[in-house]
């Protein structure tokens, strides 16, 4: 092997090494935040990427109404990030 054989070996090596450590996590957070939106139910208590705190009245395929402040504000399903618990923890 000379000296292009060892350059294709450290290219390969750095494509794994850049997929284990940055592809694959991103694709298991993906993941978790589908499942974590497909089972929403009403009665959580959510918060949206956009900061607004409200309690699931209603659920859709794809969207959700929630309680907020002296109204309701129906969302994409898109736009919820997590649930309160999960904020208090962070």
């Amino acid at each position: 092997m000379g000296q292009g054989g060892s350059q294709i070996v450290m290219l390969l090596l750095i494509v794994v090494v850049f997929y284990f450590f940055m592809i694959r996590p991103q694709q298991k957070k993906q993941k978790e935040l589908k499942n974590f939106r497909a089972n929403l139910a009403v009665g959580d208590k959510v918060v949206t990427i956009g900061g607004i705190h409200g309690k699931v009245l209603e659920v859709t395929d794809t969207t959700i109404l929630l309680s907020c402040e002296g109204g309701k504000i129906r969302f994409s399903k898109s736009a919820i990030a997590q649930t309160v618990s999960e904020q208090l923890e962070a």
